[in-house]
């Protein structure tokens, strides 16, 4: 997208759609082992076989036992694939966090499990800069979005704005005014309404090619160019120079705001034709947001599809989008809505939920509320502002309004720069961390770069007063967590700012980790 203004082979006779949807539901049911058949092997009984299946948590296909993604160490820049347990399984969690124990990991390659060699690697320069050298986008932090699928842990793939995935030089993709299916799985609450966190077909030009030469599932809240009911995120299809949610360019009431925590999100396209389906990733089936016709603006119809793959940016390299990602496929034909059932049916079988959320535990996944030792303050809590992006301490109580409870609640989350080390996510504002800057404590949201990650990443202690924990910075190891004035800091014992005052510093820097408010 231009930035706004302001910024396999059977083919089904006719009519046996009901039997095809019957079979294929019921050969979906799994247990905790691997499926029996997965979403892309479900596509080919269909007649629309996938030609890219990228997931970083379970393997697309019954068979498929080779690596779903690699990731890349900081610490020697070392590289290593991470497969599944099994054929058909589930990722290989304990292998990344085996081999970035100590340090920070990227993910640096999305395979393809298709067999056409669609991988997705680091998104390189476009028409819009990226954040990284040679104005390159950024590599998503491994840790940043741990999830569970059929009670196995896994990470999906989380875009902070800057960070971008794609394969200009694709095999099998459609072209032109082919048809094609896709459907990603996303978190339905990790959204912004910047332009344009899209997974699908886009420009081999890293630029805007013009209407109708990009065709990908877009999700968040942008209303530049189209938008449905509500206030968003809405599911919509990426065309280039439009964000459609339906047949009129701008508004469609019928593609409605959906914030399902996991979000399955399908658009598909063939000659004058094209629709939008949306579900909830954990139970139910597939609702029809649009189906009918190309968009009424000239452009559109034909398509000139050029199948360049992209995730987490738009088709001229626009950086500004956030979300997460855990699987998805892209089609050779028109996918019908019964095939795309059986898939639902699958996806809801798998068995996707959030990390582990035991409380008042530092484990990766756990929520918890972090309670001042100090004398002064034992009833405060720390938490963040909702009127500006200050992190300070206040009291909080089983009668404090739920929007408090929830402003003092944190996700710990493996360290972003050190996986030995912690980060602390807002659980009311995902995507937003527990950061330092300029030794002030602020709620941000991840831009993907090295800094940040150090920044937010704090190692855990024995409390610096004998009670409870301390919390380090991992690039400032003399400093540690402190509420000072009831405002957040990271200060060390004695120093030329205020809040590195000794008196007190050992029981202000001292956290209870508490049962999570909310």
């Amino acid at each position: 997208m231009t930035r706004p203004p302001w910024i396999r082979r059977a083919l089904l006779a006719a009519g046996a759609t009901t039997s095809l949807a019957a079979g294929l539901l019921a050969a979906t049911a799994t247990t905790s082992q691997a499926a029996a058949q997965g979403p892309c092997d479900i596509y080919a009984a269909g007649g629309t076989p996938c030609v890219a299946a990228h997931s970083t948590t379970r393997a697309l296909y019954a068979a498929y036992n080779g690596p779903l993604y690699q990731v890349r160490r900081a610490s020697d820049n070392t590289t290593r694939d991470i497969g599944v347990l099994s054929a058909g399984g589930y990722a290989d969690a304990a292998a990344q966090d085996s081999f970035c124990a100590g340090t920070s990991c990227v993910i640096s390659v999305i395979y393809d499990e298709s067999g056409k060699g669609n991988h997705l690697t680091q998104a390189l320069r476009g028409y819009w800069p990226g954040p990284a050298a040679g104005g390159n986008d950024n590599l998503a932090n491994a840790f940043e979005a741990p999830v569970t699928v059929a009670g196995h842990k896994a990470y999906g793939v989380s875009v902070a704005p800057g960070t971008g995935y794609r394969n200009n030089n694709t095999h099998g993709i459609a072209t032109g005014d082919q048809p094609e299916g896709m459907y990603a799985i996303f978190d339905g609450t990790n959204y912004n309404g910047g332009c344009c966190f899209d997974y699908g077909n886009a420009e081999t030009s890293g630029n805007d090619d013009g209407n109708g030469t990009m065709e990908a599932i877009y999700f968040g809240n942008n209303k530049g160019w189209g938008y449905g009911s509500g206030a968003g995120p809405w599911i919509m299809a990426d065309l280039e120079n439009g964000l459609f949610s339906g047949v009129n360019q701008h508004f469609n009431a019928g593609d409605p705001t959906v914030t399902n925590r996991f979000q399955t999100a399908i658009v598909k396209g063939g000659p004058n034709q094209w629709a939008i389906r949306g579900a909830n990733a954990q139970s139910g089936g597939l609702s029809t947001y649009y189906s009918g016709v190309r968009p009424n603006v000239a452009g559109y119809n034909p398509m000139k599809k050029q199948g360049a793959i992209i995730l987490g940016i738009g088709g001229d390299n626009s950086v500004g989008g956030r979300g997460t990602f855990y699987e998805g496929v892209m089609t050779s034909g028109y996918p019908s809505d019964a095939t795309e059932n059986a898939v639902q049916a699958n996806i809801t079988a798998a068995g996707y939920s959030s990390a582990p959320s035991g409380a008042g535990t530092l484990t990766p996944g756990a929520k918890v509320s972090l309670q001042a030792t100090t004398a002064c303050c034992t009833s405060d809590y720390l938490r963040h502002n909702d009127s500006d992006d200050k992190v300070v301490i206040s009291a909080v109580d089983s009668s404090s309004a739920a929007g408090l409870k929830a402003d003092a609640t944190w996700v710990v989350r493996a360290g972003l720069a050190n996986s030995s080390c912690l980060s602390f996510e807002s659980l009311d504002q995902p995507g937003r961390f527990l950061r330092h800057y300029a030794f002030q404590l602020h709620l941000n949201a991840d831009d993907g770069g090295t800094a940040f990650a150090q920044d937010a990443t704090f190692c855990s202690t024995p409390g610096n007063s004998g009670v409870g924990r301390s919390f380090q910075s991992v690039n400032y190891p003399a400093k540690y967590v402190r509420h000072y004035n009831f405002t957040g800091y990271v200060a060390s014992n004695g120093g030329s700012n205020a809040w590195d005052a000794t008196t007190s510093w050992a029981q202000d820097t001292s956290w209870l980790v508490a049962s999570p408010w909310s």
